[in-house]
């Protein structure tokens, strides 16, 4: 169980099976990495995010690169108004195509995708979703190894059965909903197949870690909180199994351990406090990761809103805010400040 302790990250035997699934912003960035690396990975789970590059579907919105391509994000990624204003999938798919600094996108065919998107959702609209599913359909993604849901009246939320957890149609933090199914199970099912029945007890090493050793700048330029977590199941821990192999799960916005809402650019603490590790433990990643002997790793996000960075939400970075050239930002390449980060953990857990 996770205490104060700070550990580092081990690498481990694994059978190559890797995954990555996100929330809001966290589906946005895992199509980001998904698209990268798609080579690395087996398929991945995007729960309310857009496609590759959402945020330039059109860089002419506004004078300068970096005003449009917050604007995009805002009312053409996240909330189109109708179908012909969502984002362009023609127009992304031939950006991704033409984007040099990601795997050949042929990796991607062959991948099984879990795409959700809720019918209360009022925080990334349906619109911007389907598009990402017609993204990946364009690439080869089709029939059993695409699994589309949109008819569930979910809010923006990764859906739970904690009865503690908002009503399954809510839109507001921690953004963890409580349903009829446990999301981050059913998308893990779909990616890898039949798996094991969660474990009663979690039995493993749920480790933090410091994360300024995989990010090629200062965490605060990057985003990025001082630490992230990592679950080591007890068969993987002790050596007696070797990993079915690294399922990255990327929180969303506001979701981050140490999150706290910015008033006038400085952290309100006293009003709302940070949600902890909520994402991280009562979302059902660890128990069905025990039984299976997959490891999770949980990247975090830090939120900021001052000259370093201009992140007050906490959100991944799938618009180019940490960026070194704001009239190019490049957040979606493998060559990305926090693509790179991700990378780097992966590859340390899996000994590359």
């Amino acid at each position: 169980m996770l205490d104060s302790t700070v550990s580092d990250l081990g690498s481990y035997q694994t059978q190559g099976k890797h995954s990555i699934s996100g929330l809001s912003s966290g589906a946005f960035m895992t199509v980001q990495l998904h698209i990268a690396h798609s080579s690395s990975f087996v398929g991945a789970g995007v729960i309310a995010g857009g496609p590759y590059r959402a945020a330039e579907t059109f860089r002419g919105a506004a004078m300068t690169v970096p005003t449009s391509c917050i604007l995009n994000s805002l009312y053409i990624a996240m909330t189109p108004l109708t179908p012909a204003t969502a984002p362009d999938t023609e127009k992304l798919l031939g950006m991704a195509q033409e984007t040099e600094d990601i795997d050949d996108l042929a990796h991607v065919a062959g991948q099984r995708m879990y795409i959700f998107t809720g019918t209360r959702d009022t925080v990334v609209n349906q619109f911007a979703v389907r598009s990402t599913h017609a993204f990946y359909e364009a690439l080869g993604v089709r029939g059993d190894a695409m699994m589309f849901v949109d008819d569930i009246e979910a809010g923006h939320s990764i859906i739970t059965m904690n009865p503690e957890d908002n009503p399954l149609d809510a839109n507001r933090p921690p953004y963890i909903n409580k349903g009829e199914f446990i999301q981050s199970h059913e998308l893990l099912r779909h990616i890898y197949g039949p798996l094991a029945a969660p474990a009663d007890a979690r039995k493993g090493d749920l480790i933090r870690f410091e994360q300024k050793d995989f990010v090629p700048k200062s965490l605060r330029e990057a985003s990025m909180a001082e630490f992230g977590y990592a679950y080591i199941p007890s068969r993987v821990a002790s050596g007696e199994a070797q990993a079915l192999g690294v399922h990255i799960a990327l929180h969303g916005c506001k979701q981050g351990y140490a999150y706290v809402d910015f008033i006038n650019g400085r952290a309100d603490i006293r009003n709302q406090p940070p949600y902890g590790t909520r994402y991280v433990t009562s979302t059902g990643y660890l128990e069905i990761a025990e039984a299976n002997d997959l490891i999770v790793l949980f990247p975090q996000v830090d939120g900021g809103d001052d000259n370093a960075v201009q992140n007050p939400e906490g959100c991944w970075d799938w618009w180019g805010y940490c960026s070194d050239d704001p009239n190019n930002p490049d957040y979606y390449s493998r060559s990305a400040v926090q693509i790179q980060a991700l990378y780097a953990m992966l590859t340390r857990l899996t000994g590359g």
